[in-house]
């Protein structure tokens, strides 16, 4: 905002390390004079609970927001990197849609590599915001853990909604990422139209590891997708 910025938009991912359902990307446009909604912070840090109790006030605290997703059969057919910025470039158009003027804004991108700006070229936006990459955004910017709220919960709650057609693959608790029962269900009935089928495989110790368990905790599968080189 001090070097001129009209609006700083948060941007971040959230389903980068599941083996079902889509990426999902948000962006949440904010006003730093605005008091930031108490306990915001990494989606991934919270509890599905406390993200679902802090969705309406980060989304009543946000000047505007949007989610874009790229679905399992984007994300087998292009690969993660081109999927993510699939994902993003529909949430910033969801932006532009609403009626902001994102030329003369800075959109801080969680991570070390901008998967946004070749998107938004690509899609032929050519009055898309500056796109700052910053590792542990997520943690540090509470613009970027907005955005990381708002995906996480749709993203959720998309999963949990796709659940009831298919109960054996626990997507209520395990929101599409690889926990044990998961894999074995895909183990016993196959997998489903939903799910990332490059990505499936023999799981590794990592897979069935604490960090994937049936309670739903993603971050450690998250931080092993990061870089370019994922997918």
């Amino acid at each position: 905002m001090e070097a001129g910025a009209e609006f700083v938009i948060g941007c971040d991912e959230v389903g980068r390390g599941a083996i079902a359902g889509p990426v999902a990307v948000g962006v949440c446009i904010v006003d730093i004079r605005k008091r930031v909604p108490r306990g915001l912070r990494d989606s991934k840090l919270l509890s599905e609970k406390v993200r679902e109790s802090l969705a309406p006030p980060v989304a009543g605290w946000a000047v505007g927001s949007a989610i874009g997703m790229s679905s399992n059969d984007e994300i087998d057919r292009f690969g993660l990197t081109i999927a993510l910025g699939l994902a993003g470039s529909r949430a910033v158009i969801g932006l532009l849609e609403q009626g902001f003027e994102l030329g003369g804004s800075a959109l801080i991108l969680d991570g070390k590599f901008d998967y946004l700006t070749p998107a938004l070229a690509r899609e032929g936006v050519g009055s898309g915001p500056r796109v700052v990459t910053r590792i542990k955004a997520d943690m540090d910017c509470a613009s970027v853990s907005g955005a990381s709220v708002l995906a996480k919960v749709a993203r959720d709650r998309l999963m949990i909604d796709h659940h009831e057609q298919r109960p054996h693959y626990g997507w209520v608790s395990n929101k599409g990422y690889g926990s044990a029962s998961h894999w074995a269900a895909i183990d016993q009935v196959g997998p489903s139209e939903l799910h990332r089928h490059t990505w499936l495989r023999t799981p590794s110790l990592f897979d069935l590891g604490p960090s994937v368990d049936d309670q739903g905790s993603e971050r450690d599968v998250e931080a092993a997708f990061e870089g370019p080189s994922a997918g």
